[in-house]
This record gives structure tokens, sequence and C-alpha cells, in this order.
């Protein structure tokens, strides 16, 4: 007879709990500027049409970035390098561990909408003092000597199932659940982001260390010619041709070019170095044969796009926007503090002295009923948590903007970087050929006697000075390109962002392993 009520009652409160109200603001992303974003980059080369002779990029209709970005430079060593840093880079490893740990915090948070049941099965054998018999005989006017005690042992077997649950009238389940989503996706984005970070150090390490290497050939052809001079000025001397200070002189600019030579080992060591712990080598077993950059190696055509598309192609600022959805979705947790909390608890199951009857029908017990708790006085606590996630929010939308601003920043430094270097460049090519001919002509003069030597040495170290620069800005063309893809988003955009319902399905193991 009781039965049909408590079902309806159970039914009930579960379609409720699936239909209840969800308290708290529902989310709506906010402007990521406090204006609208401008048509293009300030650095863009249509600003600056004097110098699209130097520079390049492509235009914003042009195909985008995508996968594989590093392709672009067409050089198989960095293609390989890349290749095994996605493999064994140890930071990505970690990020992908704390994304997989992000998605099971979903799992922890939707089981709150299910009932927990604990089994507890238990046995118990007593047996009773044959002295404690001794009272109730007196009470009784019966000698004690005359009382034969009667079931001193005893037995218990119970095998009791408790469910408790507690419906999700209010939300605060579901609001936790979709902090945990977005949570999850603040995750996968971080993911993204330290993936192109650690991709981008490498492209930059490597073309850096080539910059070494391009350095260090200047230098050794420096070091030859200074040689030919030192051997020139040497047989010169021994002939009473021109006084020992022009071999003094020789020798003190050999030594020198020696010891830049010397010091650039320390730079590019440090850079190898560096790459093995990117691709997940270790540095003692790890080398990079020396190959000097192509000195008309120019940086690959970028398509930068328009200033709108940043905000969908950069993990970071993603992972900024899905932060202030979670802090948004933690308001709603706070607020359905403030609604009653109904918990509905049964219990039952077997229980009987002898294990011969213990699954006879009247062995068993049960019993339910629901509890309704309502906090009434908590001292301000509940209103001060709310408050306290609203400006938590508040400050999630600061940062977002933050970032926003900061990626616009980053891509016209890099723009403005590209720009100014290739001119550079192409200036210090001028400089270079001048200082040549100036060693030329010096060394021409201090043969036919109309100069001394310490001018040709002057004019040499003007030339491997310019020589130096030039080798400089040419590596630092290519790490500000590098810089300039990574600004722009390294080929990422915002479809490739996990959906809340991707995020909460539950990967199998061998899934689960084929990501890893």
């Amino acid at each position: 007879m009781h039965r049909l009520p408590i079902r309806t009652t159970i039914a009930a409160l579960v379609a409720l709990s699936l239909a209840g109200c969800h308290v708290g603001p529902h989310y709506q992303r906010p402007p990521a500027l406090t204006q609208a974003p401008p048509a293009s980059y300030k650095e863009s080369p249509a600003n600056f049409p004097d110098d699209q002779a130097t520079w390049k990029v492509a235009q914003p209709q042009d195909a985008m970035l995508h996968g594989k970005w590093w392709e672009i430079y067409k050089d198989p060593q960095l293609n390989s390098l890349e290749e095994k840093l996605n493999i064994d880079n140890q930071s990505i490893k970690q990020a992908f561990s704390n994304f997989m740990a992000s998605r099971a915090l979903i799992s922890e948070a939707r089981s709150q909408l299910f009932p927990s049941v604990t089994f507890v099965p238990g046995y118990t054998h007593n047996e009773t003092s044959a002295n404690n018999t001794s009272g109730a005989a007196a009470a009784a006017g019966v000698s004690s000597t005359a009382v034969v005690p009667q079931n001193r042992q005893t037995s218990q077997i119970s095998l009791p199932f408790d469910v408790s649950w507690q419906p999700d009238l209010w939300g605060r389940v579901r609001s936790q659940i979709s902090a945990d989503q977005y949570n999850a996706q603040i995750s996968a984005a971080d993911l993204e982001n330290v993936r192109l970070s650690a991709q981008s150090s490498l492209a930059i390490y490597y073309f850096q260390l080539r910059g070494q290497d391009a350095l260090k050939a200047v230098l050794d052809q420096t070091v030859a010619s200074d040689q030919k001079a030192l051997d020139y000025n040497r047989a010169q001397y021994e002939t009473g041709i021109v006084p020992e200070i022009n071999v003094v002189e020789a020798q003190n600019t050999l030594e020198n070019a020696r010891a830049q030579a010397t010091g650039l080992g320390i730079a590019r060591a440090q850079y190898e170095h560096a790459i093995a712990v990117l691709i997940g080598d270790a540095p003692s077993s790890f080398s990079i044969p020396v190959l000097p950059l192509e000195t008309d190696l120019a940086p690959p055509i970028v398509p930068i796009g328009v200033p709108s598309q940043l905000l969908e192609r950069r993990p970071d600022i993603a992972a900024s926007e899905r932060a202030m959805a979670a802090a948004n979705a933690q308001i709603g947790v706070a607020t359905a503090a403030f609604y009653p909390t109904v918990t509905i608890s049964a219990a039952g199951g077997l229980q009987s002295s002898s294990w011969k009857h213990l699954f006879d029908w009247s062995s068993r017990f049960w019993s339910v009923g629901p509890q309704v708790s309502q906090s009434i006085y908590d001292g301000g606590l509940r209103r001060a948590t709310v408050n306290q996630y609203i400006e938590t929010y508040n400050a999630d939308v600061a940062s977002y903007r933050q970032v926003v601003l900061t990626a616009f920043q980053q891509v016209e430094d890099y723009l403005a970087s590209e720009r100014i270097l290739s001119l550079q460049r192409q200036q210090q090519q001028a400089a270079l050929a001048s200082a040549q001919r100036f060693v030329d002509l010096e060394t021409t003069r201090y043969q036919t006697g109309i100069d001394p030597y310490i001018n040709v040495v002057t004019a040499q170290n003007t030339l491997l000075a310019d020589e130096q620069t030039l080798a400089t800005s040419h590596t630092q063309q290519l790490t500000a390109s590098v810089q300039l893809i990574v600004a722009l988003g390294g080929g990422w955009d915002s479809t490739q962002l996990p959906t809340p319902a991707q995020v909460s399905r539950k990967l199998s193991r061998s899934e689960t392993a084929i990501q890893r």
C-alpha cells in the first residue's frame, strides 16, 4: 500500500531535478575591446609603400597558416626536429596530462547528479556470560544453582544497502559541471599554447644556432685572411722592407679574430643543448652538424590576415575567454546555496540471526524518507561567496581584454621588426660592399708604400664588424618571422578547441593511448 506514493514522490523529484531551475547569471561573452578592431594592422605593408621592396607579407585574402607552420621555411633538419618535439617534449606531455585530469573533474562533478549506493555486509557473533543469570534468578526467588543458562550465543547477519541522493533542484551541480567543462577547455587551449611555445622556441634556437655557424664562418674566413697578411708582413720584415711594428699589428689582428671565433662556441653549445632538451634528448648524446645560414635565405611570406581574425586564432585568447565562462558558472554554484537542499535517503536489505533464514521474505527490512535542509543564518557567508565569484569574473574580464591587447601589440611589434630588419639588412649589405672596397684600396696603398699598415688593420676591422652585423641581422630577421607566426597563433583557430560535449566524453583506454 505504501509503494505507490513513495515511487510517485521519487519520480516527481527526479523529473524536477532534471528540469529544475538553474540559478545564476547567463553567460555572454563581453566585448574583447572597448572599440572595434581596426581594419588593418598599423605595421602592415600597405602603410609603408616605400619599404615594400625590402619585405613582404601575404595579403589578407591569402590562405591562412595551418598545421605544420615551420614547413614554410623549407628546412628538412628543422622539420625533423619539430616532428620529434611534438612526440617527446616533456612540457607538452605535462600539459596533456593536465588536460586529461581536467576532463576527469567533469566526471567527478557529474557523479553528483546520481544517487550514491553503499553496501556494508556484516556478521557478528556474541556469547554472553553465564554469571549474568544470577541477578535474574534472585529476583524470581529461584536459587541461582537451579538456573541453567539458555541461548548464551547469538549471531547477527546483515546485508544492508544504503541509498542517498540530492536532486539538483537549483542547478548547483549543473553549474559546477559547466565550470569544469570550461576549465577543461582552458586546459585544452593551454596545451596548444604550450605546444606552440615549444615549437617556436625550437625554431628560434635552431636559427640562432645557424646564425652562430654563420658568424663562425665569417671569423674563420677572417682568420685565414689575417694569417696570409701576417705571413706577408713577416716576409717583408725579414727582407728589411717594413718595420717590425707591421708584424706585431698583423699578429694582434690575427689573434683577436681567433679569440672571437673561439668565443662563439659558448652560444652555439647552449643553443644545441636547449634544442636537445626541447626534443626530449639528453644534451650529452645530441649534436647538430655545423651548417651556416645561407646568405640568400629570406624569411617566408607570412599571411597576417586582418586584426579581427586574431581573436579566433590565438589559444591564449581562447583560454582567457573560457576562464570568464568558468567564473560565471561558479557564480551559479554559489547562488544555489541560498536555496534549500533536499536529500532522499533509503535503506534496505536482509537481516537474520541464522544463515538458514537470511534469504527468507520475513528477513527483509527497509526505510525511506526525504529530508529538507535550509540555512537560515550564516553570518553573510553565502552573500560573501557570491560577491567573491562576481569579482573573480570581473577580474577575468579585465585579464581577457589585457590578453587581447597584448596579442595586438605582439603582432604589431613583430611586423615592425620584420620591416625594419629587412630595411636594415639591405642597408648593411651596402655598407659591407663599401667596407670591402675600403680594404681593397688600403691594401693596395699599403703595398705601394703610400699608407702605413695600421690603415689596413682599420679597414679589416671595419669589414669584419660589417660582416658580423649582417649575419646577426639575418638571424634576427628569421627569428622575428617565427615570433610573428607565434603572435598570429601559429595556424591555430578556435574551431580546434574541443566543445563542452567533446571534453565530457569518456575516452577508452585505446583512445587515451593514441592521444598520448
